[in-house]
């Protein structure tokens, strides 16, 4: 008894030739456009972060500058004091 298929008829190797053509239309993933997790998760600062950022950076700086400039200022009343010794001395040489 011969049986009558009814729908589509196709052979393995349709079947196989079709997935592959179905894969091949899939879009690759682009190697230059791509970005790690870390990247693409990466959160952009708000602009009061960016701001925050800015003055603890500047004060930072100013901090150092502060610094710099206590130490000239010793190094000043050193010299200063120097200076007031040698001319005791001459003083009381003269």
């Amino acid at each position: 008894m011969k049986r009558l298929a009814v729908g589509l008829m196709t052979t393995p190797e349709y079947n196989e030739w079709c997935v592959r053509r179905i894969s091949d239309n899939t879009p690759k993933s682009n190697q230059e456009n791509c970005q790690s997790v870390e990247e693409y998760l990466w959160v952009v600062p708000s602009e009061l972060e960016i701001i925050r950022q800015y003055f603890e950076r500047r004060n930072t700086d100013l901090e150092k500058k502060i610094e710099q400039m206590e130490e000239e200022k010793m190094s000043l009343r050193l010299d200063i004091d120097v200076q007031k010794l040698e001319t005791e001395k001459r003083e009381k040489q003269g």
